[in-house]
């Protein structure tokens, strides 16, 4: 492929110490590609009100992602951006910000993410009012999914196209359900729109059963994993820490050791955008290596870690890949 000219700026400049390591990683992703592999994606804290659905959507629609793990909270901020970008609030000077600042937010309705706030009636009540009805009709024909698949569902509708803001071609979440990739959402119940679905439960509204759980997204992905780990195996691409990494990672020792299944293949390739420090227990901030001891990477494995902010990492690895 022909490499434009954010890719010859990385060739060129970044050759030693987090940027080698991003060039590394970035290699080993598009060797895994190009010779048939495939590749889990999982995306923690708030990437998508980061935006990072401008690279990452072009990715999906190039079918350099196979699979993707992500937070609640990221599932849902995609769309909220999609349909409410434009009542966004910017706070430059969050650093600064006093609690009474803080408290004047959320008196006007605004949840901040770092320098970013979310507008509360636009984003979550807008989605709110059309992801209950595809609830409450799933559950009047005593049907059960995931929670991806009824945010795809929702999408796919169009009820959301009149409240576009942003080009469209820069939501992952419309891109991944165009494509009809696989997600794997644990621990959704954390999130808005889980928290907002666990609401309509306690006022006896909907029953816990119409979404599918933790457990059984579990099961899903051993299923899919077992189907797609022959040949050049599957990647696993870990934009931060948390649950939506630990969580997907676990299933190849699980099969292993769990179900004694011994012909299951360990990730073929391991790189982790990380600023979490390598100390006290903390598996987000764990060297690759250690994983080996848990049963999910093997020796010989490609491992790399970027001990960096992922919203200026993940960018540039993927505009290697799509070369840009």
């Amino acid at each position: 492929m022909q490499k434009g000219p954010v890719s010859a700026f990385i060739e060129t400049h970044y050759r030693h110490f987090n940027a080698a390591a991003l060039l590394d990683a970035a290699r080993g992703y598009e060797t895994l590609i190009d010779e048939g592999g495939k590749m889990m994606v999982t995306l923690a804290g708030a990437m998508s009100t980061a935006e990072l659905g401008i690279s990452f959507a072009e990715m999906i629609r190039a079918d350099k992602v196979s699979i993707i793990s992500c937070t609640g909270a990221n599932l849902e901020e995609d769309i909220m951006n999609l349909v409410a970008h434009s009542h966004y609030k910017r706070v430059p000077h969050y650093r600064d910000l006093s609690p009474k600042e803080e408290w004047d937010l959320l008196e006007n309705h605004y949840n901040r993410v770092t320098d970013t706030c979310i507008p509360e009636e636009e984003a979550f009540r807008r989605i709110q009012q059309h992801i209950f009805k595809i609830w409450k009709d799933a559950e009047s024909k005593g049907e059960r999914y995931f929670p991806h698949e009824y945010m795809y569902q929702m999408l796919k509708s169009g009820v959301l196209e009149q409240y576009y803001e942003i080009d469209p071609k820069h939501s992952w979440m419309l891109a991944a359900a165009e494509k009809n990739i696989p997600i794997v959402v644990p621990g959704w119940e954390d999130s808005t729109m889980g928290n907002i679905f666990a609401s309509y439960v306690i006022k006896g509204e909907l029953k816990a059963s119409t979404m599918k759980s933790g457990i059984e997204y579990m099961v899903t992905l051993s299923e899919w994993y077992r189907k797609h780990s022959s040949g050049k195996g599957v990647g696993f691409f870990q934009i931060g820490g948390g649950i939506a990494g630990d969580f997907p990672i676990c299933v190849v020792p699980m099969m292993y050791q769990d179900l004694e299944w011994h012909d299951v293949p360990f990730w073929s390739y391991f790189c982790q955008i990380s600023d979490s420090t390598t100390s006290y227990g903390s598996y987000s901030g764990a060297v690759p290596n250690e994983k080996i001891t848990w049963g999910k990477l093997d020796i010989h494995t490609p491992k790399f870690i970027v001990e960096s902010d992922a919203t200026i990492v993940a960018p540039l690895i993927f505009a290697w890949i799509l070369g840009w």
